[in-house]
């Protein structure tokens, strides 16, 4: 198994372990010369604030807390590194045009139990956080389901752009990044997820969520990895 993903034997049978090595999965793709950046739900009410997970739940219950903030800083000197290179960037925000749609017609807001006033457009929740903001000549793509290639325009920005490669960041690991970049791959984009800069709500989930992309759909790539991808390629937009 890869090193980078050594912490998961712990949670492996040794059958297990063995069955990943010798049936081959995990073969890195590679990226192309055509990338982009994708910060996935980026938003308030999926970060939360920066401090442990049970200290901001009352506030922001989707949050991640103090696990998403440790993400912020590294995603922050990828996505300047892109900047630097005219790589673009997208962002995707999970948001709803109403509450009547949000409580009447969203099947995943249905699996939740509380409030949703905050996952409406016009909350504080929705807005992308200050540390990541977007710039002038980034796109936004609204989705109202897991994978911001479901009813977005999306894949037709990046036909348009020429893209080939996506360095995928953002929440959670185990929804809405593993959702997109499942999409993305089954769309024959190279895709490598930044495993640095993912973050979920419950550990299991985030080192599953790791594991199963890894084996089957995408790369895995340390902050490290990606910032020597960044500044060694030869970008052919």
């Amino acid at each position: 198994m890869n090193d980078k993903l050594k912490w998961i034997q712990e949670v492996l049978s040794d059958d297990e372990h063995e069955l990943v090595r010798r049936s081959g999965y995990g073969k890195a793709r590679g990226l192309g010369t055509r990338p982009c950046l994708m910060v996935i739900d980026a938003q308030y009410y999926y970060v939360g604030n920066n401090v442990p997970l049970m200290e901001q739940i009352d506030q922001w219950p989707s949050g991640c807390g103090s696990t998403a903030w440790k993400a912020v800083p590294k995603t922050g000197n990828l996505l300047e590194a892109a900047r630097k290179k005219n790589i673009p960037i997208v962002y995707t925000r999970q948001v709803q045009q109403s509450l009547f749609i949000r409580e009447k017609f969203d099947s995943l807001g249905a699996k939740i139990d509380r409030p949703h006033e905050d996952y409406v457009e016009g909350a504080k929740g929705i807005e992308i956080i200050d540390e990541l903001a977007p710039q002038k000549g980034d796109l936004i793509i609204d989705k109202s389901y897991t994978s911001a290639f479901y009813a977005t325009p999306l894949i037709g920005y990046l036909i348009k752009m020429g893209v080939d490669s996506i360095l995928a960041m953002g929440g959670s690991t185990s929804g809405c990044v593993r959702s997109t970049v499942i999409d993305a791959a089954a769309r024959n984009y190279n895709v490598a997820v930044i495993m640095d800069c993912v973050f979920d709500r419950i550990e299991i989930s985030h080192r599953a969520a790791l594991l199963d992309l890894w084996m089957k759909y995408t790369d895995i790539f340390t902050y490290e990895e990606a910032m020597d991808y960044l500044q060694r390629v030869e970008v052919s937009y």
